[in-house]
């Protein structure tokens, strides 16, 4: 199905390869908000602690291309060059107790011809061969901003949140209700525990992510 526009608000689910292992706990913030990731924690490298490759044959580019650093006290997660995305093994959070996903980026540095420019993916399912259901939050270079692309069999869905190579060196912050996007977009309810959450930053892409957190519906 070609492109449609979607009035953005509402949006949908990420991807992450099925995985086995005890849930990540998300932890507690200010009132209401739960963090997912705020990345504290990086191993001796700067890779971020619980996150995996998404192909296990490129761990050593993977590994240059994201590396947590701190700026005025706070830490956040820069990709360079990094052409692979990383995820975030199973996390203890239901999306219908918070079903708003809120996360910060910013460019440095963007091709023209980057496609898509970053993304962040929530999957919040799994399909009946237990395979993650998830849809890609994304940064594109030329698609406008609401532009929905529907997924494959081995694709996600789209969602157009940012768009253009601008602005450059500013945090821009992102809000989605990713339970009713992932309702509206998959046609049913979601699990009761979130799969979890995959970054990924394109080839020559300069890119921070800052804190990713869910909250409650306002």
């Amino acid at each position: 199905m070609g492109p449609r526009l979607w009035v953005v608000g509402m949006l949908s689910a990420i991807g992450l390869c099925a995985f086995l292992g005890d849930a990540v706990p998300a932890r507690g913030a200010e009132a209401g908000v739960m963090v997912l990731e705020d990345f504290q924690s990086a191993d001796q490298d700067g890779f971020p602690v619980d996150w995996q490759h998404e192909n296990q044959r490129s761990q050593a580019k993977g590994r240059d291309a994201y590396k947590i650093q701190s700026e005025e006290n706070k830490k956040f997660l820069a990709a360079k060059d990094a052409g692979q995305r990383i995820k975030k093994r199973k996390i203890d959070w239901d999306p219908k107790a918070y079903p708003v996903l809120t996360w910060r980026w910013r460019l440095h540095k963007a091709p023209t011809n980057s496609e898509p420019v970053a993304a962040l993916y929530a999957s919040l399912d799994t399909d009946l061969m237990f395979i993650p259901v998830f849809t890609k939050y994304i940064w594109s270079a030329g698609k406008p901003v609401g532009t929905f692309v529907e997924g494959g069999m081995f694709s996600g869905s789209e969602l157009v949140v940012q768009s253009g190579v601008l602005p450059v060196g500013e945090w821009v912050e992102e809000r989605v209700n990713v339970y009713e996007d992932f309702k509206r977009i998959h046609k049913h309810e979601p699990a009761e525990k979130a799969w979890g959450i995959s970054l990924f930053a394109g080839p020559g892409v300069e890119i921070d992510f800052g804190a990713v957190t869910v909250g409650p519906a306002k």
